[in-house]
């Protein structure tokens, strides 16, 4: 088959067609994105300004946020501009871009969950040793590890995809560049690195998702051996916003990149892709907000300063 040129561009054939129908659901789509963006951005902002929410727990809550209006920024405004505007192209660069920023997102916040289940460990199982195990210095670390062990899986899989040779035939069967859609593409063996992405998604996966549950275990212990019920109404209440959260990223996650090949389809990608990419990002808000007092608490002091 015909190898492309370095300067060609991909064509992604979106998520949506031009039926009434279709119509409805962009409009849907592009309604929660911009919920989403406002959600989040809001969240970051009443973390920041209420110095009662300058602890370790919501400065990761925070950058939480920022991962999820980062990858809505990547993914959304292309995805909006080609169903508008028709312009379904991308270019090598911008593709390279959708593929890095959304692995390191992704590994990123995998291990900022896995941080803030430990937060919630120490809170819970050792909460007098909780300044000195939890400290700031603790949650820069977590903070910028995080962005560092993303960030560099993110670079290692963009960098590898983008330097195979693909075909005359450019179309990507998704409103992003997706990795593994793009790997699809390439006109020589991809089978080493596809094997290998797919045991580097296991290990970011599963391994934080291990330590998560680890740490959740040694949480239910304590719990149960409280004897206040006020005590475990109140362990529970802090922990159950995160288990929700966990829940929704690893599902989609590993129902993404851990499928076997012969289970895969375009549309249950594209599906699922837009679960995580899209719905996700605007439940986290509504989650920590609605099911935790003291942001709660912290939103009604905030307005109350407009109000007076």
């Amino acid at each position: 088959m015909e190898m492309r040129n370095a300067t060609s561009d991909f064509i992604l054939l979106g998520l949506f067609k031009h039926t009434r129908s279709h119509l409805f659901l962009f409009v849907l789509v592009l309604t929660i994105s911009i919920a989403s963006l406002i959600g989040n951005t809001f969240l970051i902002l009443l973390i920041y300004r209420d110095h009662r929410l300058h602890t370790p727990m919501y400065i990761l809550l925070s950058q939480l946020s920022l991962m999820d209006v980062m990858l809505v920024l990547t993914i959304v405004p292309k995805m909006a501009s080609g169903f508008l505007a028709g312009k379904r192209s991308i270019s090598l660069t911008g593709c390279g871009l959708q593929i890095f920023v959304s692995i390191t997102l992704d590994g990123g916040e995998s291990f900022l969950l896995t941080a803030m289940s430990y937060d919630r460990y120490v809170a819970v199982c050792h909460p007098l040793r909780y300044p000195t195990l939890m400290n700031w210095q603790r949650c820069l670390q977590m903070t910028m590890g995080s962005w560092f062990m993303g960030a560099a899986d993110g670079l290692m899989q963009a960098v590898a995809i983008l330097s195979f040779p693909f075909c005359s035939v450019r179309e990507i069967n998704h409103f992003f560049c997706e990795a593994p859609i793009v790997v699809r593409l390439a006109c020589t063996d991809t089978s080493v690195f596809e094997n290998a992405m797919y045991i580097c998604c296991v290990l970011m996966l599963l391994v934080p998702f291990s330590l998560i549950l680890t740490s959740y275990s040694l949480i239910l212990a304590a719990v149960l051996h409280m004897r206040s019920i006020e005590a475990r109404k109140k362990a529970f209440a802090t922990c159950s916003s995160h288990l929700t959260v966990v829940g929704l990223f690893y599902g989609a996650a590993i129902f993404i990149y851990m499928r076997p090949k012969s289970y895969r389809s375009a549309n249950h990608d594209k599906v699922m892709s837009a679960f995580y990419t899209i719905f996700t990002p605007v439940l986290n808000p509504l989650i920590y907000s609605l099911r935790n007092n003291e942001v709660k608490e912290a939103l009604k002091r905030w307005l109350g300063k407009f109000a007076n």
